[in-house]
């Protein structure tokens, strides 16, 4: 944080026909010395408004106090002499001590401290958990080169079932079957027709049988003809 503090004197000193030239060679920033040695105060009579803008292009800038700032700042300067002003601009270890001083200072000092110890004291917190985090990443690693592996391995295989199963139930497949079991009941009536055609069995077992398994051919061939027909 570097403000660049205003050295104004009261309005005698400025006025004063004795006030010594500000040495050119001094440690201050030339920006604060100036092109001037002696500061000039404008009057409310002689400086317009624009004029007295003019003078502080940068007031607002950033770095640069604000009024209320320079104000408080001022009347810290405004009753030190001659001397003790020319120290500030000379003495780099008074002018940072005035600096230092100052309450804008002292509070930001007071904030950077604070941030910095919250900085450190979760600093410490992350080192504390660092064996702890190390622990669960090498968990994750076990669960994932073992238990993961194993149970993808299954997941893989119940989906192969699945597929299975979603292939053996599809319209295609059932009509298939359809198809089989009508062949089947198909050659089971002929094989019937033929046993009573030797008078292997009687005619009553004969038309029981052999009604019972073509009724249950014609409903298989009904199912077929309703499913070929609802997939075309």
């Amino acid at each position: 944080m570097s403000w660049r503090i205003p050295l104004f004197g009261s309005q005698q000193q400025q006025t004063d026909p004795n006030f010594p030239d500000i040495p050119t060679q001094s440690w201050y920033p030339p920006s604060v010395v100036g092109s001037s040695s002696r500061p000039s105060t404008p009057t409310s009579s002689s400086a317009s408004p624009h004029q007295r803008a003019s003078d502080h292009p940068q007031s607002s800038s950033r770095g640069q106090p604000s009024p209320a700032e320079a104000a408080r700042i001022i009347a810290r300067l405004k009753d030190k002499s001659i001397e003790e002003l020319q120290r500030l601009l000379k003495d780099k270890e008074a002018y940072n001590a005035f600096f230092n001083s100052l309450d804008q200072v002292k509070t930001q000092n007071n904030v950077r401290d604070e941030l910095r110890k919250e900085t450190l004291q979760l600093a410490r917190e992350n080192l504390e958990k660092e064996q702890r985090i190390l622990e669960l990443r090498n968990q994750c690693t076990i669960i994932r080169t073992t238990e993961l592996a194993a149970a993808l391995d299954r997941l893989t295989d119940l989906e192969r079932q699945k597929d299975d199963i979603m292939r053996s139930y599809s319209p295609a497949a059932l009509l298939d079957k359809l198809q089989t079991s009508m062949a089947k009941l198909d050659e089971e009536s002929e094989e019937l027709h033929q046993k009573f055609l030797e008078k292997d069995i009687d005619l009553p077992t004969f038309v029981q049988k052999y009604k019972k398994l073509r009724t249950t051919y014609h409903k298989q061939a009904l199912l077929h003809l309703a499913g070929q027909t609802s997939l075309r």
